[in-house]
Parts: C-alpha cells; sequence; structure tokens
C-alpha cells in the first residue's frame, strides 16, 4: 500500500512537468525551428491554459513562464538561423531580383521591424518565417530582441492566460479538457489542409 501511495504522488508529480515540457517544446519549436510551421501554437497555448485551471496540479505560474521562454528563445533561434545560414547563402545568389528582394527586405525591417516582429506573432505560419528573415535581412538585433521579448510576452502569455481565466466560466471549466481537445484536433487539421492545398 504504501509503495502504491508512493508511486501515485510521484506520477502526479511527473504528469505536470512532462505537461510543462510538451507545451513548451511545442512552441519552442513551431516558433524557432521551419519545420514547426504547421503546429498549432494559438491553440496550444489557449488549451493550455484551460488545462491549467481544471488540473490542481498544473501551476499557472510555471506554465508561462516556460511558455515564455520557449517563445523568447525559439525567435531568438530563428533569427540566428537567418543570420548565420540564410544571410551568406543569399548573397551567393547573383540574380539581379534577388538582389533588389534583398535590398527591398533590408529596407522593410528597419523601418516596421520591430512591429512585423511583434504582430507576425498573431499570425500562423508566418510567426515560424519573420525572425529567420529578420535575421536575413539583417535586422538590428537589439530592436529584434525587443520585439521579440513583447511578442513573447503578450502572445505566449496573454493567450495562455486568456485560456486560463475562461475557465472561470462554470460551463467551461466543466468541460475544459473537450474544449482544448476539439481546439488542437481542429488546428491540427486545418494545417493539415492547407499545408496539402500549398503543396498542390
Amino acid at each position: 500500500m504504501e509503495l502504491a501511495a508512493s508511486f501515485d504522488a510521484q506520477l502526479s508529480s511527473l504528469a505536470p512537468f512532462i505537461f510543462y515540457i510538451v507545451v513548451a517544446g511545442i512552441v519552442f519549436i513551431e516558433t524557432g525551428l521551419l519545420i514547426g510551421f504547421f503546429l498549432p501554437g494559438d491553440s496550444i497555448l489557449f488549451s493550455a491554459g484551460l488545462v491549467a485551471a481544471a488540473h490542481g496540479n498544473i501551476n499557472i505560474v510555471i506554465l508561462i513562464t516556460a511558455i515564455f521562454l520557449a517563445a523568447f528563445f525559439g525567435d531568438q533561434v530563428g533569427f540566428v538561423i537567418g543570420r548565420v545560414v540564410g544571410r551568406p547563402y543569399l548573397d551567393k545568389r547573383e540574380s539581379p531580383r534577388m538582389k533588389r528582394m534583398i535590398a527591398k527586405s533590408e529596407v522593410f525591417y528597419e523601418k516596421y521591424g520591430w512591429w512585423a516582429v511583434v504582430i507576425a506573432r498573431y499570425f500562423p505560419w508566418i510567426r515560424t518565417f519573420v525572425p529567420p528573415i529578420a535575421g536575413a535581412a539583417k535586422m538590428n538585433y537589439y530592436k529584434f530582441l525587443s520585439a521579440n521579448a513583447l511578442g513573447a510576452l503578450l502572445w505566449g502569455v496573454g493567450i495562455t492566460l486568456a485560456g486560463y481565466y475562461a475557465a472561470t466560466v462554470p460551463w467551461v471549466k466543466s468541460s475544459s479538457y473537450a474544449i482544448a481537445a476539439f481546439f488542437i484536433t481542429a488546428s491540427l487539421i486545418s494545417a493539415l489542409v492547407n499545408f496539402r492545398r500549398r503543396q498542390r
């Protein structure tokens, strides 16, 4: 009996840890690695907030901290990939059209890059590609850093808390897991359909 109780206690403490890791991992992959463009970031964040409100063992402060760090470092990685890998690749292109595109990108990110990085967080697909393009366009690093931090806070923490406080509505709280599952499933199906459409 003591062994079973000990196992249950360990499992209950492990489950939230896995939850934090999985959610943060998805956010990091979607924002930092180009292969993650299809992941349903918004739905994951809102659903994570719902689950945290319904699951007594999940600490919302730890959750939003993990999400903020994953979103922040994800964009940082994307920026570095664009600067270190993307820019040298583009510089090797001799096409006049490519040169014009690079010049226009640099002007755009110089003028509007800060807002573009913040606002792009709220657009699926786009938020994955803006950081590496900003890096390749040689956007000022400190401008990107501040925009990235604000975007991670408003998007990552904001949407998660929206889900968390939405669960204070009685019918939402009682159906939190079902709503979370619906959001994530619908987003994945939508992403798959869009991906196949773009392939065609």
